[in-house]
């Protein structure tokens, strides 16, 4: 579903991305990880369109993404997160939702966003304002549900459980998952707490300096040498 090939980020001086590729599955849950300043959310960016990459490569079920803008990708299936919830201010939940959905759609499908709303626990909530009434947990389901609300084949959630407490991580991850099985996505997460990404994604990559140091399942990952050492700063058991 996703390709990217020989992906390069540089912003001046600094090489955030150092040729990178990476191949994703469609239906793949893909778990992403490294220690801060990885270049994990400069990857979503690209993917994105946030910003074009230096150097490389992007194709999307088949096709090149090239310099295609953001909405434009939204269009083509491509939704993501942020690792701060932005919600639109001065807005409702479900109006938020609204706006996502035209933005990355074109077109207003409210059954669509009751949906949405049930399966991520806001219905109670949709015409509360989005920027004051919510708790945190509620400002992640928010953000989840932006990203659903542009229709994606392919999810990209960054640190939507960060902040959480384990048992609400829990919760979450459950919910991720019926998403998930919902909808038929394509998934590639950025988590730091290894326990969530181990229950939610079969391969992990990790990052480090902005290059792949790491591909494969959770259990072989975390054990590579190379991965403990930048990623948690500790030897191997």
């Amino acid at each position: 579903m996703l390709a990217l090939e020989n992906i390069t980020m540089r912003f001046g001086g600094v090489t955030a991305l150092h040729a990178m590729s990476l191949h994703v599955a469609e239906g793949e849950t893909l778990g992403l990880v490294g220690p801060n300043g990885a270049g994990k959310t400069t990857l979503f960016n690209v993917i994105s369109g946030v910003f074009p990459p230096t150097e490389g490569t992007l194709t999307f079920n088949g096709g090149p993404l090239g310099k295609a803008p953001i909405w434009k990708r939204a269009r083509q299936g491509i939704g993501r997160t942020f690792q701060i919830p932005q919600p639109m201010h001065e807005l409702t939940v479900r109006q938020n939702l609204q706006v996502a959905q035209r933005f990355g759609t074109g077109r207003s499908d409210p059954a669509r966003l009751d949906e949405i709303l049930d399966l991520l626990g806001l219905a109670h909530k949709q015409h509360e304002d989005a920027a004051s009434a919510l708790a945190l947990t509620e400002q992640k389901a928010l953000e989840v549900g932006k990203a659903l609300a542009v229709e994606p084949r392919l999810l990209m959630l960054d640190e939507v459980l960060g902040g959480l407490e384990m048992a609400t991580k829990r919760a979450f991850s459950k919910t991720l998952q019926e998403v998930r099985e919902r909808y038929n996505l394509t998934m590639i997460v950025i988590e730091h707490d290894i326990e969530t990404i181990k229950a939610l994604c079969p391969r992990v990559v990790v990052l480090n300096f902005g290059q792949l140091i790491a591909d494969g399942t959770p259990e072989a990952v975390f054990n590579d040498p190379e991965v403990v050492r930048s990623y948690t700063g500790e030897a191997a058991a």
